[in-house]
């Protein structure tokens, strides 16, 4: 995945360097949304529960309405879902073409479309990364079989040298 240069919910500005030290869960959603992005937060909990001790995991959350999604509206969304704190889990905010830029680059699809409930229509998956920036795997969000093999990909990573060309599937 390309680097980038966003901005998180403290108001600090993260780039994909940044990160490397961490293996990433990474998921695109929107506060507003009132279709999928709820499910697939509810999932992004599960994953954080289950790896609340693995310093070396971030969940990373982009946001797909940096308009209305501030640093203030993602600072007040993180301590809703617990997570006032950078360090476990981030929320990323800024332009909306580099946020679409990269969706796209994490196998997610998001287009503009009245339509959609919120505006946005896009897909939820989740896709987890190596400390390089390599995706290893990823599930559709909303199906909590899938997070469950996911976290098993997880833990593949968390407790071995994995080679950075193992790829360890979708689901």
């Amino acid at each position: 995945v390309a680097d980038f240069k966003l901005v998180n919910q403290a108001g600090d500005i993260v780039t994909q360097n940044d990160l490397r030290a961490h293996y990433k869960v990474v998921d695109f959603f929107f506060t507003s949304c009132p279709s999928i992005c709820p499910q697939v937060q509810q999932q992004m909990l599960r994953i954080h529960e289950n790896f609340a001790d693995a310093d070396q995991l971030l969940l990373v959350s982009f946001t797909l309405d940096p308009k209305r999604d501030t640093p203030e509206r993602l600072a007040h969304y993180a301590q809703n879902l617990g997570f006032p704190e950078t360090d476990q889990w981030q929320f990323l905010t800024g332009d909306r073409r580099e946020l679409f830029r990269l969706a796209e680059e994490y196998f997610n699809i998001v287009t503009l479309d009245d339509a959609a409930p919120g505006g946005i229509d896009h897909t939820g998956r989740i896709v987890l990364l190596d400390r390089e920036g390599y995706i290893r795997a990823w599930t559709n969000g909303v199906n909590p079989n899938g997070v469950d093999t996911l976290m098993e990909d997880i833990r593949v990573l968390l407790n071995s040298d994995a080679p950075p060309d193992l790829w360890l599937g979708s689901r």
